[in-house]
């Protein structure tokens, strides 16, 4: 592997994050269900992040990163690209902090991420779907505003940042087996191993990923990383490459990548709405759906799973028609 042009987080990192975070974020709680366990034949804590500020995990590492800076390099606020989670929490830490945030999002990310991320104080400029586009637009806008750029997982302070959910994880439970958490950028799956790797190195960890934007999975199996410019699923927070930073932890720690289609997404969501009563969008229902779809592979386990957001168009379910 070639040499990172920039520094690898430690397990440290984690902990200073987790200090300088802790009064922007809530300690989310661990839910579980006989139904699920029931479905599955594994016992299941869901590590429930649709419940964290601003109602993704994210959070964690964008207040690190935004919290992190000095008041130098603060006057002139922070920017990003994002399909939603990432844009509306670096926003939301950015408001807390009194600095401005530019964020570039693509024109078809949902309506209901836009609106947050204004809500919070984000300035939006739209660019066309595809990770070309994306960061062609956000080239200018950086150039622009001068903002540090606070990448939505490719950023040692995110990755030390999404460490902690896992942290936080591992004290609210007692003996897992597995930690099964989505993969797109890998930011949140990155934060895992940084943990897991460092106080439970028995624990493994998995990562799920849709079919449509299987390019982790893809990866995973090469060996080096493979990026699709723009692919399509319901999953909207999954639609990103791994980039190398990220590509570090998965090929050096995680154990196994599980697909399911966008019919099995859908259908894990709904599930979990209907059996937990909780609110979860579809990128978060994958690991889910590939417990459900591999049974024989986690029946018998003690399986953390991270939701890692509950950010929903709520006129646009999945499961409605038209």
């Amino acid at each position: 592997m070639k040499d990172l042009d920039m520094h690898i987080p430690t397990y440290d990192d984690v902990i200073a994050a987790h200090a300088r975070i802790k009064p922007y974020i809530h300690r989310t709680p661990v839910l579980t269900s006989s139904y699920l366990n029931d479905l599955t034949g594994a016992e299941l804590f869901f590590k429930c992040e649709n419940f964290q500020k601003a109602g993704a995990f994210k959070v964690r590492g964008a207040s690190n990163a935004v919290f992190g800076l000095s008041d130098e390099a603060a006057k002139k606020g922070v920017c990003t690209h994002s399909s939603g989670n990432h844009a509306l929490s670096l926003s939301y830490a950015a408001g807390r902090r009194g600095i401005p945030c530019n964020v570039v999002m693509p024109r078809t990310a949902p309506q209901a991420k836009k609106d947050a991320v204004r809500g919070y104080g984000g300035i939006i400029t739209e660019c066309e779907p595809s990770t070309t586009s994306r960061e062609a637009v956000f080239a200018g806008v950086q150039a622009e505003t001068g903002g540090d750029f606070v990448h939505p997982y490719n950023d040692p302070r995110v990755i030390a940042g999404q460490g902690t959910c896992s942290r936080e994880l591992m004290e609210q439970t007692d003996g897992l087996d597995m930690v099964v958490a989505p993969i797109g950028g890998g930011g949140m799956i990155s934060g895992t191993c940084l943990t897991l790797s460092n106080i439970a190195p028995e624990v493994k960890i998995i990562a799920s990923e849709p079919e449509q934007a299987d390019d982790a999975y893809r990866s995973f199996k090469a060996g080096h990383i493979i990026a699709d410019d723009a692919p399509v699923t319901i999953a909207d927070g999954l639609k990103v490459p791994l980039k190398e930073l990220t590509w570090h932890f998965v090929s050096n720690h995680v154990s196994d990548i599980f697909t399911a289609s966008e019919q099995e997404i859908i259908d894990a969501m709904k599930l979990t709405w209907q059996r937990m009563k909780i609110v979860m969008e579809p990128s978060c229902a994958v690991p889910l759906a590939t417990i459900i779809k591999n049974r024989d592979f986690f029946a018998g386990k003690r399986v953390g799973v991270v939701i890692t957001g509950g950010n929903v168009d709520l006129d646009k379910l999945p499961w409605m028609q038209g």
